[in-house]
């Protein structure tokens, strides 16, 4: 039985008794000793496995189109999904309140809760030594794991390292601790009762991929660090005079005092994510996993399945040449939907959910049956301009600045027509001679979407057409691709439907963990702590790990001299932006940053004309504006608040600043 199937099983059995037996705030949600039923939970081997496996039922799947981390500048959902409450746009707009019940705080605390059963409970099941060694470790992964994600998007949260008795008073609740002493104690569980050795495999078998190995656990680690070490939490904290008080009482973090952020610089925090990141990195290689599509024989899938050559405005090049830019593209659809079973190690750790996010990305009117009626699906997922214009050109340079440099089109002529096409007369320049991802995973008006799904054809976008993926109101209702583009990322490059019956969309798994994130990580580290930021050891060693990603793509390596165009951090900053796009990285990247208002603020997002007018010309479709939504950003932004009922019901909880 497959993990997914197993945890659906055995964790709502679990969680409604957890809730009905658990002190009345969230983050105290945790089972006590004398739980009915709990016997059951532990009689025998299957048992005892399938309650570890409902620990793992807390983990949530990024690349969804409604929630907070797809609140950034990667793509818009229409404003008329805001009756639906979606997160996404409550945290866009920033209407996100402390009255506003986030979800994240309590679901997470209720799965701590759920693992601290599990380890006391471990201890009676009739398993091996081993069995229960290795699933102790897995169980304390999942701490870390939640606790981080907790810490990640709340900031500095409390601990909650043992069960809490029922009786618990008001006055023992424990309050927020110091971020960087949430990070320490993350880090300390990892070290001491995850990574070492023999208490986790190195590798999973198929029907396992969702559970913890070492590679996993050093990459959660290094993430970490990572996220310590950058500028929110290194010093830049926009509210430095945060502190741990409530009503007049002081609380106070074991060798930190009521403080609850660092406002000064430490280097050393670079230090200790850069080790980490580098173990990681060499963890996840020494298991098998490498940069999908490097290697001879990456692109049996696309040659198996007979696919055609994806389709290419105005590509450039010999034959061979063309040919080599083209199967690309299709490796890179294949490594975002295939298995590990079909070759795909490039997955460090992936999740078995979808979430509707396919149905979501699809535009409306892509197919016809038969009998007259159409397939179609939500365009709700529309990259802004900002996405578009951030891929690289076919050399491998950001558009901007090769338009400065007089290698790629002017900017003031990006969205003219091209000219490369007379069947596709409105292919605009700002989609012609750009790089494989682009192709890949975003689409445009008379572009291709996905490679066969049309009955063995690709579907040709008609963006101004009414009838087809263009703005119609009376026919979509509140459906429509709010910036003229769509995305095709997440799109199994073998998805097909015929022209006679409906099929259903298989499910596929989405990244959690994989390996370009950690080339990048351990690339930003280094960059970081590069003295000239540009040819001292730490800058070369940086390059040569973005250029591992960057090269992937079919691209061209950034050289030394390339760094006097863009910096080398600004050069990695945009290949995360480009290379995570839509995998929830985004969110977090702008804030421990500290660019809220560099990307996010009003006025920031755009598109094309996409939105007001059915059938429009040319002229009218493909202008530059501001995306009709109210877009805006406010420091208190860097941290989601915690519901207000948590914050009355603990005397020890301080509010997130600015809620």
């Amino acid at each position: 039985m497959k993990l997914p199937n197993k945890i659906k099983i055995i964790s709502g059995v679990l969680l409604t008794s957890l809730c009905c037996l658990t002190a009345s705030c969230d983050f105290l949600e945790i089972v006590p000793v004398e739980q009915p039923k709990l016997d059951d939970a532990t009689q025998d081997y299957n048992s005892t496995l399938g309650f570890l496996h409902s620990c793992y039922a807390g983990i949530l799947n990024p690349v969804n189109y409604t929630e907070v981390e797809q609140s950034a500048d990667e793509f818009a959902i229409p404003l008329e999904y805001n009756r639906e409450g979606y997160k996404a746009l409550k945290v866009a707009h920033d209407l996100m309140t402390a009255s506003t019940d986030e979800g994240r705080w309590g679901t997470y605390y209720r799965y701590i809760g759920q693992v601290h059963l599990f380890l006391q409970e471990l201890e009676k099941a009739p398993v091996s030594k081993k069995e229960k060694e290795q699933w102790a470790a897995e169980a304390n992964f999942l701490l870390a794991y939640y606790h981080f994600e907790l810490l990640r998007f709340y900031g500095p949260i409390p601990i909650n390292d043992k069960l809490a008795p029922l009786d618990i008073s008001p006055d023992q609740y424990s309050g927020r601790m110091h971020y960087d002493y949430v990070t320490n104690w993350i880090v300390k569980l990892l070290d001491e009762k995850v990574l070492p050795q023999g208490k986790l495999e190195n590798t999973r078998l198929e029907h396992e991929i969702s559970r913890v190995t070492r590679p996993i656990a050093l990459a959660l680690k290094a993430r970490v660090l990572l996220y310590a070490a950058s500028p929110l939490w290194n010093g830049e904290f926009p509210y430095p005079d945060w502190k741990n008080e409530k009503r007049g009482k002081i609380m106070e973090t074991p060798g930190y005092g009521s403080a609850l952020v660092s406002t000064t610089y430490d280097r050393q925090k670079w230090v200790a994510a850069e080790a980490a990141c580098k173990e990681a990195l060499q963890a996840a290689l020494d298991a098998g996993h490498y940069l999908f599509g490097t290697r001879a024989g990456d692109d049996q899938l696309q040659l198996q399945a007979k696919l055609e050559m994806p389709y290419v405005p105005g590509l450039t090049g010999t034959a061979d040449q063309k040919k080599a830019f083209q199967n690309k593209i299709l490796t890179l659809r294949y490594m975002m939907t295939a298995k590990g079973n079909q070759g795909n190690k490039e997955f460090v750790w992936q999740l078995n959910k979808d979430n509707n996010f396919i149905y979501a990305s699809m535009p409306n009117a892509i197919l016809t049956y038969n009998d007259g009626k159409e397939y179609s699906g939500w365009s709700a997922v529309s990259p802004y301009l900002y996405s578009i214009e951030h891929f690289y050109t076919q050399e491998g340079e950001v558009p901007e600045v090769a338009a400065d440099l007089g290698t790629y089109t002017s900017k003031s002529k990006w969205l003219e027509r091209s000219g490369v096409d007379q069947s596709r007369p409105d292919i605009i320049n700002l989609c012609v001679g750009r790089e494989p991802r682009f192709y890949a995973w975003m689409v445009f008006d008379q572009g291709d979407y996905t490679c066969k799904f049309d009955n063995g054809n690709p579907v040709r976008i008609e963006m101004k057409n009414k009838d087809k993926q263009g703005y119609n109101p009376t026919k979509y209702n509140r459906n429509h691709l709010v910036t003229g583009f769509a995305m095709q990322k997440f799109i199994d490059p073998e998805l097909f439907q015929d022209h006679v019956s409906y099929a259903g969309i298989p499910q596929k798994c989405r990244p959690l963990i994989r390996m370009a994130e950690l080339y990048l990580n351990l690339a930003e580290c280094q960059a970081m702590l590069s003295s000239d930021k540009k040819s001292d050891q730490f800058a070369l060693d940086a390059l040569a790990n973005l250029n591992a990603v960057h090269e992937r793509a079919g691209l061209d390596p950034i050289k030394v001299s390339d760094l006097d165009n863009l910096p080398l951090i600004e050069w990695i900053k945009n290949e995360r932006f480009v290379e995570l796009w839509g995998e929830g990285h985004r969110y977090f990247d702008i804030r421990r940053w500290v660019e809220g208002p560099k990307y996010l603020a009003a006025g920031k997002r755009e598109g094309l004309n996409a939105e007001k007018i059915t059938n429009p010309s040319f002229a009218d479709f493909n202008q530059r504006i501001k995306v009709n939504q109210p877009y805006r950003w406010n420091n208190r932004q860097y941290l989601i608040p915690i519901y207000y009922d948590e914050v009355n019901c603990n005397p020890q909880l301080v509010q997130a600043p600015g809620y």
